[in-house]
């Protein structure tokens, strides 16, 4: 695929920490950019790249995001990289299409393209419902996947609602053909949510998890986001004292050091291709506060990416302490797994040979050292119990 004729080059000379005249050592220099004085870069020999998408047109309250991918750069190209060679590529700007759909296939296209060869996109927003054209990235892959959102809200509007960056989620789950296994919702604040689609989200066995019980044990998190094959970050979801570069942003929500904790943990998982930041808007970001913020949430992802343990799928079983747990009234055991190498917790769900097949890549849940306690005192652990139900 002729994907460099989707991107529009960077102007360096709105980067000062790139070039000659900055330090060497910071990511700006060591990035391969896309740029008016240099080549589209060989994005295959890379593990990451960054993809700006400049685009708010569907955004809701936020207009002026579109210019979020250059202000984050602007950050994270001064950062310096921890002890790991790093092999990552800034594409530059997917070209703005004439309708918002046409942007759309352009990034869907990308990602395709970029997961297909092994590079995880990092994905600079503009508006979240670039969410759904990722979302719509794996489905020429073939694959049926989970997605995780750390988002105030659930985003499902209403379902005769066009598309736009609060009514995405619909749009993904309305999809033909479907193929998203199970979508997790981190930091929502109730009184933003309809009761009625609280009650949607139960119904179709997805997890959501309330902003003050994630804060009050944030470890717990990791399992969560270790499961996705996706995540979409939307900015709002960090308190406005923090990140006050967002038309909705608010007095609740996540501390910064959390918000780079939860990406951490995303970098960290084996299973996770592909991660996009949005809804940052410079327009309020007088200080660039939100747009540091977020470079150095992409600078934890990264750093986890560059520390993962490459513990999943399991390729030896022999390097995991297996546990089997009874359960009164339950015909068959829980069987835990706990890798030698991380002491990281999985899982599994039972199933015929044949289901194992379709669904390899689900019936090993990750879980935490919490479920196995649950498990030991005779009760189902919650994320054990959501999996089964969506595989019998």
């Amino acid at each position: 695929m002729d994907i460099p004729a989707f991107f529009e080059p960077l102007d360096l000379s709105e980067f000062p920490c790139t070039g000659e005249t900055s330090a060497q050592s910071r990511l700006g220099n060591i990035i391969r950019i896309f740029s008016d004085s240099q080549d589209f870069p060989d994005y295959t020999a890379c593990d990451i790249a960054l993809v700006g998408v400049k685009d708010d047109r569907n955004s809701v309250n936020n207009e002026g995001c579109c210019l979020a991918p250059d202000a984050i750069r602007k950050f994270l190209y001064q950062l310096n990289p921890g002890p790991y060679p790093i092999k990552l590529a800034d594409l530059g700007n997917i070209k703005k299409g004439y309708s918002v759909s046409d942007t759309s296939f352009a990034l869907s296209s990308v990602i395709s393209e970029l997961i297909a060869n092994n590079v995880l996109p990092v994905i600079l927003g503009g508006s979240q419902d670039f969410t759904f054209a990722n979302y719509q990235a794996y489905q020429s892959l073939g694959q049926i996947i989970n997605i995780v959102a750390v988002d105030p809200m659930f985003d499902l509007g209403k379902s005769e609602q066009e598309l736009t960056s609060q009514s995405y989620l619909s749009s993904v789950i309305l999809h033909q053909p479907n193929y998203l296994f199970n979508y997790a919702n981190i930091g929502y604040q109730t009184y933003f949510i309809d009761q009625d689609a609280l009650k949607l989200m139960k119904n179709l066995f997805f997890d959501t998890y309330r902003l003050g019980i994630v804060r009050e044990s944030l470890e717990e998190v990791e399992p969560i986001v270790r499961n996705a094959d996706m995540l979409s970050f939307d900015i709002s979801a960090v308190r406005n004292s923090d990140a006050p570069g967002n038309g909705n942003a608010t007095p609740n929500g996540f501390y910064g050091e959390e918000a780079c904790q939860i990406v951490r943990y995303a970098g960290l998982s084996d299973k996770l291709t592909s991660i996009g930041f949005y809804e940052v808007n410079p327009k309020y970001d007088t200080t660039g506060q939100t747009a540091h913020l977020v470079a150095q949430m992409i600078w934890y992802f990264i750093d986890g990416f560059y520390n993962r343990a490459h513990d999943f799928p399991f390729s030896n079983e022999e390097d995991y302490l297996k546990y089997r747990v009874s359960i009164s009234d339950h015909k068959e055991e829980i069987v835990f797994f706990k890798s030698k190498k991380t002491d990281r917790w999985w899982m599994e769900i039972p199933l015929q040979p044949e289901q194992k097949i379709k669904y390899q890549r689900h019936y090993l849940v990750p879980c935490s050292y919490k479920d196995y306690q649950t498990a030991c005192e005779n009760d189902i652990p919650d994320r054990w119990w959501m999996v089964y139900q969506k595989l019998m």
